[in-house]
C-alpha cells in the first residue's frame, strides 16, 4: 500500500544537500547538453544539413535550400526550448505547492484544460490572435488547476497526493471528450485540432515566440521569485507559518505562476505531457530538493528533453517525424509507472 511523504521530501528523492561547486558543474554540464541538442536540432531533419551551412543561415543568409531549412527550424529549435524550460518548472512548482511526487500538468489534467479552453474559443468565439489564444489557454489552466485541487482535497485527508492524481485523471478524461464533442461537428478546425491536440512544436514561428514570450518570461520570473517560499512549504504549512511565510498567498503565488507557464506553453504547442513530471524528479537527483537550484535546473533539463524528443521524432520515422508529444510520453509513462511504485503514498 502507498504510505504519505514526509513533508521535508516530497518528491520521493532523499533531500541530500548538495555542494556548490557539483552544483555548478552540472549546471555548466546542463547548458553544454543544451547546446548540443540545439545543434543537432538545427542540423537533422527531413534532410542532414552541414555544419557551414548551419553557420551561415545563422548568419543572416538564406541562399539555398539548405540554409533555408535551417532558417525554417531555428524558431522550432527556439520554441522546443523554451516550452520545454516552461513545462518542467511548472511542474516542479506544482510538485512544491501540492507537496505530490505524481503532479505535472498533463497528469494534474491542465493542460487539457487549457486545450479545451483554446478549443471552445476557435470554435465559438472564432479566436484568431495569438495573444487571445494564450489568455484564453492561461484561463482555462487555472480553472482547471483549481477545480483538481478542490475534488482532491474532498473527504478524509485532504489533497493528498493519489487522491490528486486521481482527480486529474478523471477531469483530463472528461475534458478530452469534450474537446472530442465540440471538434468534430466544425470541420473547418477539426484537422488543425486534431494535429495540434497531439502537441508538437513544429508550426514555431518567430511571431509565435514573440506573442508567447512576455507570458512565459512573467510566469518564470514568479515561480523564481516564489523558491524560498516552496521550500518553507516543503516543511509543512504549520512550520512555515512559523517561518513567517503567509502560506495561502505563497502558496497561491506559486501556483499563478506555474499555470501561467503551463498555459502559455500549451497555447502554442499544445498539450505535451510528462516533462514536468520526468525532469524535476531528474533534477533533485543532482541538486537535492532546493528549490532555489532546482528551477534554473529543471529549466535547462525540461528545454534539453523537449527539444532532444523533437531530434528523436525526426530521426526514428523519416521521411515523416513523430510529433513530440508522442515522443515525451513514451519517455514519461514508464517513468510514472516507477514513480508510482517507488512513492510511498497514502491511500485514500
Amino acid at each position: 500500500m502507498l504510505t504519505a511523504l514526509p513533508a521535508e521530501n516530497a518528491s520521493g528523492v532523499a533531500a541530500v544537500r548538495r555542494p556548490r561547486r557539483s552544483r555548478a558543474l552540472w549546471l555548466i554540464a546542463l547548458i553544454g547538453a543544451l547546446a548540443v541538442v540545439m545543434t543537432l536540432s538545427l542540423v537533422i531533419g527531413t534532410r542532414a544539413v552541414a555544419l557551414d551551412d548551419v553557420w551561415a543561415a545563422l548568419g543572416g543568409a538564406t541562399d539555398g535550400f539548405d540554409r533555408a531549412s535551417v532558417a525554417k527550424r531555428v524558431p522550432r529549435t527556439l520554441l522546443a526550448a523554451v516550452a520545454g524550460a516552461a513545462l518542467a518548472v511548472s511542474g516542479a512548482v506544482m510538485q512544491g505547492v501540492t507537496r505530490n511526487p505524481l503532479a505535472d500538468p498533463g497528469i494534474l489534467g491542465i493542460n487539457t484544460g487549457a486545450s479545451l479552453a483554446v478549443v471552445a474559443g476557435l470554435a465559438f468565439f472564432g479566436l484568431s490572435a495569438a495573444t487571445s489564444i494564450v489568455w484564453v489557454a492561461i484561463s482555462g489552466a487555472a480553472v482547471t488547476a483549481l477545480f483538481v485541487y478542490t475534488i482532491g482535497s474532498l473527504g478524509r485527508g485532504g489533497a493528498t497526493p493519489l487522491k490528486l492524481a486521481l482527480a486529474g485523471a478523471a477531469t483530463s478524461a472528461a475534458l478530452a471528450s469534450f474537446i472530442t464533442a465540440v471538434a468534430l461537428p466544425r470541420g473547418d478546425i477539426a484537422a488543425n485540432i486534431r494535429s495540434w491536440q497531439i502537441g508538437g512544436v513544429g508550426g514555431g514561428t518567430f511571431s509565435s515566440l514573440g506573442q508567447v514570450m512576455p507570458f512565459l518570461v512573467v510566469g518564470l520570473v514568479v515561480c523564481l521569485l516564489s523558491a524560498k517560499a516552496l521550500n518553507s512549504l516543503a516543511l509543512g504549512d504549520d512550520l512555515a507559518a512559523g517561518l513567517g511565510e503567509r502560506v495561502a498567498v505563497a502558496r497561491g503565488a506559486a501556483a499563478l505562476g506555474a499555470v501561467v507557464l503551463c498555459g502559455a506553453a500549451t497555447a502554442v504547442t499544445g498539450p505535451i505531457g510528462f516533462v514536468g513530471l520526468v525532469v524535476p524528479h531528474a533534477c533533485r537527483l543532482l541538486t537535492g530538493v532546493d528549490h532555489r537550484w532546482l528551477l534554473p535546473y529543471s529549466a535547462l533539463g525540461g528545454a534539453v528533453l523537449l527539444t532532444a524528443s523533437d531530434v528523436v521524432g525526426r530521426v526514428i520515422a523519416r521521411p515523416a517525424e513523430i510529433d513530440v508529444g508522442i515522443v515525451t510520453a513514451l519517455i514519461g509513462a514508464p517513468f510514472f509507472i516507477w514513480i508510482v511504485r517507488r512513492s510511498k503514498v497514502r491511500a485514500l
